[in-house]
């Protein structure tokens, strides 16, 4: 009996040795699972990194742009806020602008070179009128009043003239005096010259160097973090011509 018993006991550590092992296993299976589960998804775009010389790793990224304002610059919540807005602003309407000049030199070279006669001088000027009304009713229309001030003193910088003169200039002095009254029922003056050295004229002249030199777009991202909304301008030229009275 003892014999047998001998017999049987390295079967049964056999087999219980085989039960512990698989218990064992299925723990281990089990806190795979476990760990599978409680580990983070990895999100966002993985680093890129650059071996130097001597074999060690150095992570690059690269960083969004962004605008450092001139020492000295103080202004309270409110004031940032209307800057902000005048960005918005002068970000729409400045395009339109420089449009505008390019437009205005065409006009004034084509009546030099082609208008003898005042009759053709109107005829011209009122196609040119109704010209511009196609090309750019609906998107001033579509302006606020804040956008129409500020797009008036930007055409007054790149055009040299104010309002007044170019209503006087190009209409008449009637239609000048009339849209000018029309203005000051507004508390507005189309009289007043464009001055860079004061005032919102100020803010305004200095938006206009970072746009021409280059940096418009990161100086924005940097305000609004977003890049700009661009301006499309369909038609940069005049189509219209002087129209010769034919005998």
């Amino acid at each position: 009996m003892s014999g047998l018993i001998l017999l049987m006991l390295p079967a049964a550590l056999l087999l219980t040795g085989g039960q512990a092992a698989a218990q064992s296993e299925t723990a281990l299976e089990t806190l795979r699972e476990a760990h599978a589960q409680s580990r983070r998804v990895v999100r966002g775009e993985p680093m890129y990194f650059e071996r130097d010389e001597n074999g060690d790793t150095v992570f690059m990224e690269t960083l969004d742009p962004v605008w450092i304002f001139p020492k000295g610059r103080r202004m309270k919540d409110g004031d940032w806020r209307r800057y902000y807005k005048l960005v918005f602003n002068f970000n729409k309407v400045y395009p339109y602008a420089l449009v505008g000049r390019k437009m205005m030199a065409q006009v004034d070279s084509t009546i030099a070179a082609d208008v003898s006669k005042r009759s053709e001088r109107n005829r011209y000027i009122n196609d040119v009128e109704k010209e511009l009304f196609r090309l750019f009713e609906k998107d001033i229309r579509n302006m606020t009043i804040t956008q129409g001030l500020v797009l008036m003193r930007l055409v007054d910088r790149e055009c040299g003239m104010s309002a007044y003169e170019i209503v006087k200039t190009y209409e008449s002095g009637l239609a000048a005096n009339f849209w000018q009254l029309v203005a000051r029922l507004f508390s507005q003056n189309l009289k007043t010259r464009y001055d860079p050295s004061k005032g919102e004229d100020a803010k305004i002249e200095e938006l206009c160097k970072i746009w021409d030199s280059g940096q418009w777009n990161s100086f924005y991202f940097s305000i609004f973090m977003e890049p700009p909304r661009q301006t499309v301008i369909q038609q940069e030229t005049l189509d219209s011509e002087v129209r010769k009275k034919t005998r």
